[in-house]
């Protein structure tokens, strides 16, 4: 039977170490506060996108070496760190955010967040957070079904794309060289993958040893996307490759690589298939959208954000697989300490982590408030004012657009000007957060609209204001 420990003697607020209730209830109401406010005040555009003050004059107004040598901040002292804090940032929600695919989050997901700032179960260990697991292992299992993978597949959220891709590529290699995990890798393993895949995975083949020179570049059109009648040039290199990488959507692009036409070529030539959908695999739940994702089930390995398209805070991306047993080969440890026994709940036999975070809560409780129809909808929104800034730029004199976004990314130039030049000009006045990329040699503005805030106004007001200043 369950105990209630107390200490003998304990005093009202506990020993040194425990939490003040009465504090935290203060402060928790004052965080509430100010990040509702600063929310509202984002979604409505008020202030600037975003401030970024050097980081010493930062560390002033935030008087940060005073409270890290001296401690003592009060419920008071905090509010005005908080709204100072808060000032210096990036505002996410606002309309003019339309920068990187970092997600405007919802607050289903911020409440996860607390929950977790406040209770800690790490997930890779069921008897750690019984819960959380739970929780992670049901929406793994909604992904799976959505990706079109069968009963027999697996997978396991970690703490981003980057790490995501890893694990994918440790389950390929596995596949491929299963004695390469004690042995080393052998000298002739390749990773197939167009020049426009994410850094992570060239990263990634430098984490395992393989070396960045494994990396074979597929043959691609005019703007980055496989070339899939051209891919039997890919094998004309004498390695074997682990994997071939397509993209569902390229990061600099937002286009969508031909997933089936690339699926079935790995099918027939007995390559592992993986699908970076870190941004685009969201899609899967647009009526409208996920034709762009035909072919996905054929993937070996896919990888899905929540933390960009379906509006959870960072981080949180799964690792999907059609096959359990192939995630599970990713790793081989011994710790005695953690693997004894039967562990058949255990998800830290499939991740780098350790010690994972609640990540599974954010996007449950996003699905419970919202729904699958409601996270559809919003992706289906974002890429049509996507279309619709592509419509409205083509129509400008001096604008320039390369291609007709697939999705909630557009690339476009506006006269001659240096763009990057443009980009930080805006970006000093706190006007509008945009990125930038190379295509074909040439620097290119780049938006993501990913803030619901973001309308046809907001577009029309940027396609002004680089006129004016450009």
């Amino acid at each position: 039977m369950p105990h209630n420990f107390r200490t003998h003697g304990e005093e009202r607020h506990g020993p040194v170490g425990r939490w003040d209730i009465e504090e935290f209830t203060k402060v928790a109401e004052v965080t509430t506060e100010q990040l509702a406010a600063y929310v509202d005040d984002s979604q409505r555009g008020l202030g600037p996108v975003l401030r970024r003050r050097a980081p010493k004059e930062l560390e002033t107004r935030l008087d940060l070496r005073r409270y890290i040598s001296e401690g003592g901040m009060t419920a008071d002292s905090y509010r005005d760190f908080l709204r100072t804090y808060l000032a210096e940032g990036t505002r996410l929600h606002h309309p003019a955010y339309l920068a990187h695919q970092d997600a405007s989050p919802d607050f289903p997901a911020a409440l996860a967040d607390f929950i977790h700032g406040a209770t800690n179960n790490p997930t890779a260990i069921y008897e750690m957070g019984a819960a959380g697991s739970t929780v992670e292992f049901a929406v793994l299992e909604w992904m799976l079904e959505k990706v079109g993978f069968g009963a027999d597949s697996g997978g396991v959220l970690t703490h981003g794309g980057s790490l995501a891709n890893l694990t994918a590529l440790l389950a390929a290699r596995a596949a491929a060289a299963p004695d390469a995990w004690a042995d080393g890798n052998p000298a002739d393993l390749a990773l197939l993958a167009p020049p426009s895949a994410h850094y992570s995975l060239t990263r990634a083949t430098g984490i395992l040893g393989l070396g960045t020179r494994c990396v074979v570049p597929l043959a691609v059109d005019d703007l980055g996307r496989i070339d899939v009648v051209r891919l039997p040039e890919s094998l004309q290199h004498g390695r074997r490759p682990i994997a071939l990488v397509a993209n569902a959507c390229a990061t600099g692009t937002g286009l969508y690589d031909d997933l089936r036409g690339v699926g079935e070529f790995c099918r027939d030539h007995g390559i592992w298939f993986h699908v970076d959908g870190a941004h685009g695999a969201s899609a899967l739940l647009s009526e409208e959208h996920r034709r762009l994702l035909d072919g996905i089930e054929l993937a070996d390995s896919v990888i899905w954000d929540a933390h960009k398209m379906l509006r959870t805070s960072s981080l949180a991306a799964a690792v999907l697989t059609r096959r359990r047993a192939d995630l599970d080969a990713a790793f081989q440890q011994e710790g005695s300490y953690l693997f004894y026994g039967d562990q058949r709940f255990d998800l830290i036999g499939r991740t780098v982590e350790g010690t994972k975070a609640e990540q599974g809560l954010k996007l449950f409780l996003n699905l419970a408030w919202r729904g699958e129809r409601g996270l559809g909808d919003y992706v289906a929104r974002q890429y049509a004012t996507a279309h619709r800034f592509w419509e409205l730029a083509s129509q400008r004199p001096g604008f320039e657009c390369p291609y007709e976004p697939e999705s909630n990314i557009v690339c476009f130039r506006y006269g001659t000007a240096d763009q990057a030049v443009i980009r930080e000009r805006m970006m000093d006045e706190g006007s509008f957060h945009l990125s930038s990329t190379d295509l074909g040699g040439s620097r290119y503005l780049r938006i993501t609209v990913i803030a619901p805030a973001t309308d046809e106004r907001t577009l029309a007001s940027l396609l002004d204001h680089i006129a004016e200043i450009g």
